[in-house]
């Protein structure tokens, strides 16, 4: 992959194997935590495993994802909708306690801390990742299209559950893009590594 040079002047390569392989993990250990947790909503609020919500869309509109992205672009692009996540998530917390109140400390209620914890555990090493791609980027958090996401249709506190248990499977989803789009970014190794594999191409050709 081409280099890029940064607001700073510096160039960098792309993010290396080790740093992907890092975050990739962590997305695949936030997917299965949301895969307990919606397990463990169906169970709490007697949902059919079947159960579809918002016709099978995500909530959050991110333009779709394209091999004619750079590395920044689609890295940017998951950071966002996982920074969405986060918001809607916290929301949804919120708004399920002040209705239902809080639980008694559960196996759902920890697995909820769970979900909540190891998304922003994402957030942080994809911040990283982001900083190893384009140098310092000054990241900020951008709300403004979380408040744009409505709630729950009716005051009703069945439509509250239906839209609490749509906001997991939006973190379900957004994992789940992680580990795709990490796995489609091309790889670089370090330069350390890359003399060492010389030398032992060199070592190993035939005088």
């Amino acid at each position: 992959m081409a280099g890029m040079r940064t607001r700073s002047g510096r160039t960098f390569s792309g993010p290396s194997r080790t740093t992907l392989a890092r975050v990739d993990a962590i997305a695949l250990e936030l997917h299965h935590e949301c895969t307990l947790l919606l397990g463990l909503y169906r169970t709490k609020e007697s949902f059919s495993p079947e159960l579809t919500v918002g016709n099978g869309r995500p909530m959050l509109s991110m333009p779709p994802p394209s091999s004619q992205l750079s590395t920044r672009d689609k890295l940017w692009r998951l950071y966002s909708a996982l920074l969405q996540c986060r918001g809607l998530l916290v929301r949804a917390v919120t708004q399920e306690e002040e209705e239902f109140g809080g639980g008694e400390g559960g196996e759902y209620e920890s697995q909820r801390k769970t979900v909540r914890d190891r998304l922003g555990h994402l957030l942080d090493s994809m911040r990283r990742l982001l900083e190893e791609v384009e140098g310092a980027p000054a990241i900020t958090a951008n709300t403004e299209s979380i408040e744009q996401i409505d709630g729950p249709t009716s005051g009703g506190a069945f439509e509250l559950k239906l839209w609490i248990y749509r906001i997991f499977s939006e973190v379900e989803h957004w994992s789940r893009m992680t580990t795709a789009t990490l796995r489609s970014i091309p790889l670089v190794m370090s330069t350390a590594g890359g003399r060492r594999a010389g030398k032992r191409m060199r070592r190993g050709k035939p005088k």
